[in-house]
Order: C-alpha cells, then sequence, then structure tokens
C-alpha cells in the first residue's frame, strides 16, 4: 500500500540528486522497494564523498562511514540532506522519521532506538544514535519485525544473533522478520566460528576444515548450558524442529534432537555430536557418512556393480537419457546395465533430466513434454509399473522461480503420467526448497535431495524436506582398477527403494503399422495434449476438428508413413507430429489464400503467392528445395528437377502439395531429410545433423521439428511444444512395433 511519507522520501532523493548519483528518477509510487534503497545508498556515498557510486553499501561504504561519523546523532549529522536520508530510511522501513526536513529531532531518535530493539542491537547499542552496521540495516528490505507469517521463535534467535555478534568485525545485522535464509545461516556459522576462537579476518562463514575441527570437540548433551547449547537449539530451531530457543540442554532437548535425528537417518543419540551439528548447519551434513544409496553418470558394470554392492551401496540412480548426446556419454542407462544392477542384487531409480539449467526451461507444456518422455524412456528401458521417475531441478531455483516455473511444470509432468494411466510415481531431483514446494503442491510424492550443491539459495537456509528418500552428500571413488566407479553418494530414507527386476528392454526396432487396439487410446491421448496447448477438439476458429487432422495426418496413411519410415530410417512420430501439428493450424483465411492462388494462376499464368498449403503447409519453395536436393542425393526417384524461378514448376508441385495427402507426407519425409542434412540450398544456415536413425536424442527430435517449421521464431518455441506431440505419438507407435 502506498504511503505519502515514502512518497515524499522518493521526491526528496529525485530532488536533491537528480543527475548526480548515475540513475534514473526514483518512481515516486509512495511504495518501498530496491530503486529507493538503492537511491539512499548511491545519496549516503555522494554525501560521504565517494566518488564510485554504486546499489550495494559494501566495505567500502561502511569504512568510510565508520572513519567519518562513527556515530550520528543531532550534534554530529554532517547536514540536512545526510539527516534526510536517515529519515527517509527510516519511513522505508516502517519506522517514524519526522518530516523529512533535515532534523535529526527527538522523534527521529525514539525511531532509531526502536529499530535496534527490533533488530536485537539495543544493548550493545543502546539510545537513539545511529551506527554504521544499523545505517547498513537501515538501507536495505530486511524486515525487523515479524512479516509473511514468521516465526516468533525464528525470530528470537535471529535477534539474539545480532545482539550477540554484531560487534565482531565481518558480522552484519541479519533480518529478525522470523523466516530463516541464507544470511541467517550463514551468520550461525560465523557465531560458531566465534565460539570456536576464531579471530575476525579468519572467520568466514564457510563450513570448512576448521569449523569442522573445532565443533567435534563441542558435542552438547543433557545438562550442558551456555552459548553452544543456544547455538545448538537455534539451528534446530531454524531446521523447524519444535523446540524452545534455551541456553539449557534439558531432556525435553535430548528428545527432540532424537526425532531429528531419526529424520536426517543419523544415529538417535539425544546429542548434539559433530554429525548432528553438520546436519543442522550445512545442506550436506557430515560427508564422512556412507550412504546406502548413490547416484552417477558412468555405465555400471557387473565389476562395478560388485564394487557398490561390497561398499555397501544398495540403490542406485541414473538417467533415464541423455538429451544432448553428448558428454558424459555414458549419462543415460546403458545397454545391459539394468541386468548388471539386478544381478548383483542391487536396485536402480531412475531419474529423469532433459536442460533444465535456468527457469526458462521449466514450463507446463515442458512439462508434460517430460512425464511422457520420462514413460517411455522407463519403458524402453524395462521399469516396470510403479517405479518412482524422479525429475530434476538442477539449477538454482529462487523461490519465485518455483512459483511461476517449476510448480507448473511438475503439474505438467503430473498431468501427463494420469493421463498414461499413472503407471508410474513421481519424485523430484533438486534443492531442499524446490523438493518441498513441489510436494506440498501434490506434485510429487518423495524427494531426492541436490543437497551437495549447498551453495544453491534453495539449500541455504532450507530444512531437509519431510518426504526425502535420497539425501546427496558427497562426491566419492569406489572401488579401484575396472571395479572402480565415480559416484554421488546418498543417505537412503527407504521412503523410496527403487526397483530390483526388470523387463527386457525394448531393442531398436523399425517402425510397424500402428495396431488398431491404440488407435482410440492414441486420439484420445493426442487430443488432450492439444487441448493443455489451449487447442479445443472441435477446431475452435480453425478449419478442421481434432478428429479430422488425427484420420488424416496419422490413421488414413498409415501403411505410407510406415514404409518411409523403414526407408529413410527416421521415427513415423516424426512426420505424424509435423504434419498433424500443421493440418490443425489451418484457418479459414489460409484456405481463401489458397483459392485465390488457384484462380490468380488459372487467368494469369503466375504464381502469385507462396503460402504454405495442403495438410502439411508446404511451401512451393520448400518443396521445390527439398525434392531437388532428394533427388541428386538419391533419395527419391521418379521426378524431374524443377526450377525454383519458374511460375509453373513452382505451382505444379505447390498444387500437388494442396490436392495430394500422400504427396504432402511424403514430402514431410523429404524436407526432414534435407533439414537433417543441412538443408543445403535454403534458408536454414543450421550445421547437418547426424545421420537419419531411429534412437536421436531429445535435442535431435526437436531440432529435426523446427527444422520443419523454419529458421526463425516462432518455430523455436513451437518446436518445443512439438516435441511433447512428439512423445505421445511415439508412446503408441513403440506399443505397436513392441507387440
Amino acid at each position: 500500500m502506498a504511503d505519502e511519507m515514502v512518497r515524499r522520501a522518493q521526491a526528496f532523493i529525485n530532488g536533491a540528486y537528480e543527475g548526480k548519483l548515475g540513475i534514473d528518477r526514483i518512481p515516486e509510487t509512495g511504495v518501498t522497494g530496491w530503486p529507493t534503497m538503492f537511491g539512499l545508498t548511491r545519496a549516503l556515498q555522494y554525501e560521504l564523498g565517494i566518488t564510485s557510486l554504486s546499489d550495494t553499501f559494501g566495505p567500502t561504504t561502511l569504512s568510510t562511514l565508520a572513519s567519518k561519523y562513527p556515530i550520528l546523532n543531532s550534534a554530529t549529522v554532517p547536514s540536512a540532506n545526510f539527516a534526510r536520508i536517515i529519515q527517509s530510511g527510516l519511513y522505508c522501513k516502517g519506522y517514524d522519521g519526522g518530516d523529512i526536513d533535515g532534523l535529526y529531532s527527538s522523534r527521529v531518535q525514539a525511531s532509531m532506538a526502536k529499530l535496534k530493539q527490533d533488530m536485537g542491537v539495543d544493548f550493545t547499542y543502546p539510545g537513539g544514535d545511529l551506527v554504521p552496521k544499523v545505517f547498513k540495516g537501515l538501507l536495505n528490505m530486511d524486515a525487523y519485525v515479524t512479516v509473511n507469517g514468521g516465526s516468533e521463535s525464528i525470530r528470537a534467535v535471529q535477534r539474539w544473533l545480532n545482539g550477540t555478534y554484531v560487534s565482531r568485525r565481518d558480522f552484519t545485522i541479519i533480518p529478525a522478520d522470523g523466516h530463516h535464509s541464507r544470511d541467517v545461516a550463514k551468520s550461525v556459522l560465523f557465531a560458531v566460528q566465534y565460539e570456536i576462537g576464531m579471530a575476525d579476518g579468519t572467520a568466514n562463514g564457510v563450513f570448512g576444515p576448521g569449523t569442522q575441527s573445532g565443533l567435534k570437540s563441542h558435542t552438547v548433551t543433557t545438562g550442558d548450558s551456555g552459548p553452544w547449547v543456544q547455538l545448538f537449539s537455534g539451528a534446530m530451531i531454524l531446521n523447524q524442529r519444535p523446540v524452545t530457543f534455551t541456553s539449557s540442554f534439558t531432556s525435553a532437548l535430548s528428545s527432540a534432537v532424537s526425532s531429528f535425528q531419526s529424520f536426517a537417518a543419523l544415529p538417535a543419540t539425544g546429542k548434539g555430536d559433530f554429525s548432528t551439528w553438520a546436519s543442522l548447519l550445512v545442506s550436506y551434513g557430515d560427508q564422512s557418512r556412507k550412504g546406502e544409496a548413490c547416484d552417477g553418470v558412468t555405465r555400471v558394470t557387473p565389476a562395478r556393480a560388485a564394487a557398490l554392492k561390497a561398499d555397501g551401496i544398495k540403490y542406485l540412480g541414473r538417467y533415464l537419457t541423455n538429451p544432448t548426446g553428448g558428454k558424459p556419454y555414458e549419462k543415460a542407462i546403458q545397454e545391459g546395465e539394468l541386468a548388471a544392477i539386478a544381478a548383483a542384487g542391487l536396485r536402480c531409480f531412475p531419474i529423469y533430466q532433459t536442460y533444465g539449467r535456468d527457469a526458462s526451461d521449466f514450463t507446463y507444456i515442458a512439462g508434460r513434454t517430460a512425464g511422457q518422455a520420462a514413460v517411455n524412456a522407463a519403458l524402453d528401458h524395462g521399469f516396470r509399473s510403479g517405479t518412482r521417475i524422479f525429475f530434476a531441478v538442477d539449477f538454482d531455483a529462487l523461490d519465485q522461480d518455483v512459483t511461476y516455473s517449476v510448480l507448473p511444470h511438475f503439474k505438467g509432468i503430473e498431468d501427463a503420467i494420469a493421463d498414461d494411466g499413472n503407471r508410474f510415481a513421481i519424485g523430484v531431483y533438486g534443492p531442499r526448497n524446490v523438493c518441498t514446494r513441489v510436494s506440498e503442491a501434490g506434485h510429487a510424492g518423495a524427494s531426492f535431495v541436490s543437497d551437495l550443491s549447498s551453495g544453491f539459495s534453495g539449500n541455504f537456509g532450507y530444512p531437509l524436506p519431510g518426504n526425502w528418500a535420497y539425501d546427496q552428500v558427497v562426491t566419492r571413488t569406489v572401488g579401484s582398477g575396472d571395479g572402480a566407479i565415480e559416484i554421488d553418494n546418498n543417505i537412503a530414507s527407504g521412503r523410496d527403494t527403487g526397483q530390483g527386476s526388470f523387463d527386457a528392454p525394448r531393442t531398436l526396432k523399425n517402425d510397424t503399422r500402428l495396431d488398431d487396439s491404440v488407435l482410440t487410446a492414441m486420439q484420445t491421448d493426442v487430443g488432450k495434449y492439444m487441448e493443455s496447448l489451449g487447442y479445443p477438439l472441435d477446431g475452435g476458429t480453425r478449419s478442421y476438428q481434432h478428429w479430422k487432422c488425427f484420420q488424416s495426418t496419422v490413421v488414413d496413411h498409415d501403411e505410407l508413413i510406415t514404409s518411409l519410415s523403414n526407408k529413410y530410417g527416421i521415427r513415423k512420430a516424426l512426420v505424424q507430429t509435423s504434419a498433424y501439428w500443421e493440418m490443425r493450424h489451418i484457418e479459414p483465411l489460409d484456405e481463401a489464400a489458397w483459392e485465390a492462388t488457384i484462380l490468380a494462376y488459372n487467368t494469369t499464368g503466375q504464381f502469385i503467392k507462396d503460402s504454405s498449403t495442403g495438410i502439411a503447409k508446404q511451401r512451393a519453395l520448400t518443396l521445390v528445395g527439398a525434392w531437388n536436393y532428394c533427388l541428386n542425393a538419391g533419395y527419391v526417384t521418379g521426378r524431374p528437377i524443377l526450377d525454383a524461378s519458374s511460375d509453373d514448376d513452382k505451382y505444379s508441385i505447390w498444387k500437388k502439395a494442396h490436392d495430394d495427402e500422400e504427396f504432402a507426407l511424403t514430402s514431410v519425409f523429404v524436407i526432414d531429410m534435407w533439414d537433417i542434412d543441412g538443408k543445403i540450398g535454403g534458408d536454414d544456415d543450421s550445421p547437418a545433423m547426424r545421420s537419419p536413425r531411429l534412437d536421436y536424442n531429445d535435442s535431435e527430435i526437436y531440432d529435426v521439428l523446427r527444422r520443419y517449421q523454419g529458421p526463425a521464431e516462432p518455430a523455436f518455441t513451437e518446436a518445443k511444444k512439438r516435441v511433447g506431440l512428439y512423445y505421445v505419438m511415439e508412446k503408441y507407435n513403440s506399443i505397436s512395433r513392441n507387440l
């Protein structure tokens, strides 16, 4: 909600410092935000005489402020504008700043005392004076009262940390808002290092060897008291354990510790030992632990399986696909690997990961695509119904990324798995916050936690998810000689145990005619997928309904499509997808343009407009280029070479694609072959792909579908949607060829 005094603060920045701060004018909205805080920070730097201004209240700003004005009050504030910066900061924090009149008045002093009390530093810095560290806390977006349902217990820990350690050189005042966070987690590590006895400049907030060594000599147990117990109980609270913030290690605290230890698969001693400290302080915990599970990107041979079993491993995570086919080359499950795993008495849990390196890769449609692709791959490898597939989120997802990208993505996965009949269960593989939120939204039943990525925002300051199945803690090498294998070692909770026996893997086969038994389900699933994209079954404003497009591009010419698939060595689904997609996009305006083109040629002999025509929406120049190339390459025979500058030649092939569905579908294959070879002589400068094959990876499937549509947008965006359709088509082609 807008606040008039905040608006006046924004007006002050604009009026007093216009053209001086190196930033645009602050929007005078009356709403506090980072632009306003950045403006105040730059204004302070300007008043301090700092020449290189920035949005950051960093070491230079802090040290300059401390050297010039270690204490600010009515007697020491150097100028009216300096005081106005302080007054404006108070209003932006929700405190009374007086009249923004340039006076460090009694109202400002009272608010400053209240601010320090809220921070928890009022005993260290009593009264209404302003000191540099408090000034830094004034000019940021941290809150010092509970907000958004914050916990009073967590706030008590935050205020205690501030009050106890604020006088240390590198300790920065943290929020007191009742929410755990990255900054709060780091402050606890600083506090631990200070209690160990590390000097300023040595303590760094990192869980390094010195910190670990110090913790090993500070086990806390029933009857102990003092700051170590206070820190330990605070760490329990920050990990959402139901304890009292206390400096006395009571029997109640011991009982809660035992409960946490059991939850985290630690020995339930009831003591604050090193392993428990480590699990509370950093996501990966005590890396000397040996877990019963692992995951990796290397083929598990019989020798490696034996080495893993001898090391105590029971459960292995392996990837269903390698989306690009590049390094690591053995990322995906290899031929014979699951048999070797089963023969050794081990169990395997499957992981599905595509690109997924930033939020833009996560959408509802991408989720639907991933869900169906994972099902297809799981069945190809021989995983049985009931297996849980862990879908990966392998990037540092911020909370807003989870809200707007990851959650819709997993809803897409959930819908795809449901449309497939819920043969497979869903797990989530990612940072703690991702796993927790996806699971709480009901999209996953178990979590594989990437705790080894301790620096991820979604791990730093978040507790272990309640439904964790595997907890990734350390990378190490197991075995020796031909049995040596590098793994990420995982602690296993028992919530998921993978699979220990498998069906025979599907062999790489040529496509066959679609079996009659799959046609109804295939038509239904294709329709559902298109509905999820916003294409109604009745066609909406477009020319053709779903059933008609499916009949024309999938069913009616299945014998031809199958024959050409076998001839050219590419999957039927590539052609079915492109043809069906294009036919679904035919509009009355397209058909009117076609009729105008036909009329013009019949009356003038001129080919007036090269619009995409026929059920596969093909342009004359594309058809001429593709057929000429494939004739010269020996892929096709029986047609003359055409002249791309001749209206008669262009019209003849355009009209054939318009009139003849079989020619149009054959041309999809011809265009795909041209595209795969690099579209030599065409308008796409994409390099040649690997030769035509039945086992193209995810990236190559995307490329074929994208190249068919064109070299520019919307082809790139639409191809992501086409890939999802491809996997629905491929599901039923795979069933048919494996009957």
